[in-house]
């Protein structure tokens, strides 16, 4: 199980994008890379089809590493690493390491 779902608000921990926070957009688990919202933008240029029928430089967002990415604890106002314990009904919660608050659950 990754420690970052889809809908998690994140902070990118190394590379070019470092100190940036945004929201999981969606999951390459086979490639362990996540796409997170305005983070890592390249340029696609694009003919004219009938999808986009001017054709152009499209931006959009890039994949980057799970590993350099941190979930990001409200409560601390930092980004924390997760812990999962279990609820009464026998369901996995994340919980902060530091000042153990609930991670919220990821509106998808």
């Amino acid at each position: 199980m990754a420690h970052v779902r889809r809908g998690d608000i994140v902070v990118v921990i190394a590379g070019k994008e470092k100190g940036k926070r945004g929201k999981v957009l969606c999951m390459l688990t086979k490639k362990d890379r996540v796409v997170v919202e305005r983070i890592m933008m390249v340029k696609r240029h694009t003919r004219p089809s009938q999808k986009t029928p001017q054709g152009g430089i499209i931006e959009k967002e890039g994949s980057i590493h799970i590993s350099n990415v941190a979930l990001w604890c409200e409560k601390c106002t930092a980004p924390r690493r997760a812990v999962i314990k279990f609820n009464e009904a026998g369901g996995q919660m994340r919980h902060c390491k530091k000042c153990d608050a609930e991670f919220p659950q990821a509106a998808v």
